[in-house]
C-alpha cells in the first residue's frame, strides 16, 4: 500500500526530504515522474508515452501530499516509511485505497530507479 498525508498535516515539511522516491510534495506544487527517479518516459494505456519531466497537477493545494504511484513505503531503502517516522503529528498513514504487496512495492522501486 502507499502512504497518504491526512488533513492533520501542519505543513512542517519534515517528511519531504526523507522520501527516497521524491513522492512527497508541498501543497500546490506540481510534481513529475522524473523527480527523484530514473524515469524518462511513462508508458500509457493507449501505447503512447508521457515525458517523465512533464509537470503534473498537485494532489493537494492545501497541505503536503504523496503521489501514491511513486510511493514504495521506503521498501528497499528503509525498514519503515520514513515520512511516518519523522512526522510530528502522525499524519502520514497507510492509504486504504492503495493496497500493494511487498513484491509489488519492490517491483515499483525497481521500475522507478531503473533496476528492472
Amino acid at each position: 500500500m502507499a502512504i497518504i498525508i491526512t488533513e492533520e498535516c501542519i505543513n512542517c515539511g519534515a517528511c519531504e526530504p526523507e522520501c527516497p522516491n521524491t513522492a512527497i510534495y508541498e501543497g500546490g506544487a506540481d510534481w513529475t515522474w522524473a523527480g527523484g527517479t530514473k524515469l524518462v518516459a511513462i508508458p500509457l494505456e493507449d501505447g503512447s508515452t508521457l515525458d517523465a519531466k512533464v509537470k503534473q497537477t498537485p494532489v493537494s493545494e492545501e497541505f503536503y501530499y504523496i503521489v501514491s504511484d511513486k510511493c514504495t513505503e521506503c521498501t528497499g531503502f528503509h525498514e519503515e516509511p520514513q515520512c511516518a517516522a519523522v512526522c510530528p503529528v502522525d499524519c502520514c498513514v497507510d492509504d486504504p485505497d492503495v493496497r500493494e504487496t511487498k513484491e509489488e512495492l519492490e517491483a515499483k522501486k525497481a521500475w522507478l530507479h531503473g533496476e528492472a
